[in-house]
Parts: C-alpha cells; sequence; structure tokens
C-alpha cells in the first residue's frame, strides 16, 4: 500500500485516533532530500502492515508543519496513541526509520 497523503482536514481521524502506530514524513517537492526520502518510505509502507505511512506536503498543509514545529525537511515524526514518540530531522535510512518504529 502506498504512503498515505495525510491533509489537516483527515489528520485527527487518521494520525491522531489511529490505532496503530503512524509514520509521517513531512516534506515538500522542491526539496532534494526529501526526494530521496520518498522512495525509503514508499518502501516501507509496502512492507508493513501493522504501520499507517503518511506524507504531509508542508507546502499544501503549512499548518500541520507549524503545529508540529517542523522547520527542515525532511522531518520524520512516529505517533503512538495520538502522542509524537520519535522525531527525525533530515534524510534517514530504512534501519533509522525501523528503529524509531521498534521493528
Amino acid at each position: 500500500m502506498a504512503a498515505e497523503q495525510i491533509k489537516k482536514a483527515d489528520f485527527n481521524e487518521k494520525v491522531l485516533q489511529s490505532d496503530k502506530p503512524v509514520l509521517i514524513d513531512f516534506w515538500a517537492t522542491w526539496c532534494g532530500p526529501c526526494q530521496m526520502q520518498g522512495p525509503i518510505v514508499e518502501e516501507l509502507s509496502e512492507e508493513l502492515t501493522d504501520v499507517l505511512v503518511g506524507k504531509v506536503n508542508v507546502d499544501e498543509e503549512p499548518d500541520l508543519a507549524e503545529r508540529y514545529n517542523v522547520m527542515s525537511i525532511p522531518t520524520l515524526l512516529v505517533f503512538k496513541n495520538g502522542e509524537v514518540v520519535q522525531k527525525a530531522v533530515g534524510l534517514q535510512s530504512k534501519e533509522n526509520l525501523l528503529d524509531m518504529l521498534g521493528k
């Protein structure tokens, strides 16, 4: 399953109320490191069935970026029970993301 595009309108339902862990990639189309991060995030979305993997375009959803203090991209957040439990800024390896998710 491809990473889901998350919008402000469905963020609470899909992320904060999720019964499984959520990995969110805050990104933008003009960001070089984001373009390198994208395939890794997509790969995880295909492999992990017990984690929701989503992407938030900071240009389209600036309120969400501000809400979670996203100052640099890519920024990756892991949510559990509606709370941010892990945060990484900059290009992350697949192994780092799996560690963040406790895999």
